[in-house]
């Protein structure tokens, strides 16, 4: 019988993970990645995530986003340094939170750099988001351990997962109405030859 790891106690990722992100915030290459991401956000692409923002601007709210992304990371890194299990450390992220974190690991070689400087892995791994499709959820294991860990989440950006889907339907209803549908996954229009 295989007995499956569980997740350590919240308060042991929190103190895991501010080192983390202290060390990867001693970095000095680590502002640049952040101010970078922050400065280059024609790149985020993205019709479910940062929407779901009420009065979403990216110019206004990549900064905070950010922030959160870093702190998130920090936070599945811990529990993968705990636990040595990258499935489990894919901890449920609120979804602009998680669209971020996609963002800011786009940044592969600069990240590689940090990674090896401070000897933190950054552990991220959609495949993984698919496996638990868990949704991030208020009060639960990613809430607690970051507000351990960090402080109080911003509720701007971290939406509970029913508020989340309403809203993901709200944009289902604007985007069907120009041929997107399927969650962005599928589309309608049909560009003519010029």
């Amino acid at each position: 019988m295989t007995i499956a790891p569980a997740l350590p106690a919240p308060a042991a990722v929190a103190a895991r993970a501010r080192e983390i992100h202290a060390a990867w915030q001693a970095d000095p290459e680590m502002r640049v990645v952040l101010d970078g991401c922050a400065r280059y956000t024609s790149d985020w692409d993205d019709f479910y995530g940062g929407p779901l923002i009420s009065t979403y601007s990216v110019a206004r709210d990549a900064a905070h986003l950010l922030d959160d992304a870093l702190k998130v990371m920090a936070l599945k890194t811990a529990v993968y340094e705990l636990t040595g299990d990258e499935l489990l450390a894919e901890l449920p992220v609120p979804v602009p939170v998680d669209v971020t974190c996609h963002a800011l690991t786009a940044q592969f070689t600069a990240l590689s750099r940090v990674q090896q400087r401070t000897g933190r892995l950054f552990v991220h791994s959609t495949v993984n988001e698919q496996i638990n499709a868990t949704p991030w959820d208020t009060g639960d294991f990613t809430h607690q351990a970051y507000e351990a860990a960090f402080g109080p989440v911003d509720e701007r950006y971290w939406i509970p997962a029913a508020e989340a889907e309403r809203r993901r339907q709200v944009l289902d209803a604007a985007y069907a109405t120009i041929g997107i549908t399927d969650r962005g996954m599928t589309s309608a229009i049909d560009y003519a030859a010029a």
